[in-house]
């Protein structure tokens, strides 16, 4: 008769032996480091993440329009392989404070072309002349013919590279950080 006594309790203590390895493997009932850290002590440090610098207005800039619908349906589209096999021709994007810096650089540009804008000088070693006017070293400004009545220059900055063109319409330049194969600020020739 002791046998089937045994025999239940041993059948009742395996389900309680259960509930409580459970418990044991959910973690319940056990304390963490970082729990109650503003009253014991510092809080665990966090893994250091690559950040790159944040993009924000810049002075005289309207904050970024919202994305078009047309643009987001778009997202959903198969990948263009002309796009993705000429990546390398596409500028790396100056961030944070460099962009402003490409900003202000390029407003700066545009308002020295206006004057020869105006008077339908599109000479290009006028156009040259008054780039080096700015202070950009003489070496690093180039100015070419871009059809009858346009100039087109690339400028090789410090931190950045600037490039554009002076039509009768306007005068546009444009700041990046150069190109992703490290060819500087000449635009990469080949692909496949």
């Amino acid at each position: 008769m002791t046998t089937p006594r045994r025999t239940r309790a041993a059948a009742g203590a395996l389900p309680a032996a259960v509930v409580v390895l459970a418990a044991l493997a959910a973690g319940c009932g056990t304390r963490h480091p970082d729990e109650d850290a503003g009253a014991q002590g510092p809080s665990r440090t966090s893994v250091a993440t690559p950040t790159r610098p944040a993009d924000f207005p810049c002075p005289g800039e309207s904050p970024a329009p919202t994305p078009s619908a047309t643009a987001a349906a778009d997202a959903g589209t198969p990948p263009d392989h002309y796009a993705e096999n000429h990546g390398f021709r596409v500028p790396i994007a100056l961030r944070g404070q460099a962009r402003c810096a490409g900003l202000a650089a390029a407003a700066r540009i545009e308002r020295t072309l206006r004057p020869l804008r105006e008077r339908g000088d599109f000479d290009p070693e006028h156009t040259r002349a008054a780039l080096v006017g700015l202070g950009y070293p003489d070496g690093k400004v180039k100015a070419y013919q871009n059809g009858d009545r346009a100039v087109g220059f690339l400028i090789v900055a410090p931190s950045m590279c600037l490039e554009g063109s002076m039509r009768r319409e306007a005068a546009q330049a444009d700041a990046f950080g150069g190109y992703p194969d490290g060819s500087d600020c000449e635009p990469p020739r080949g692909g496949h």
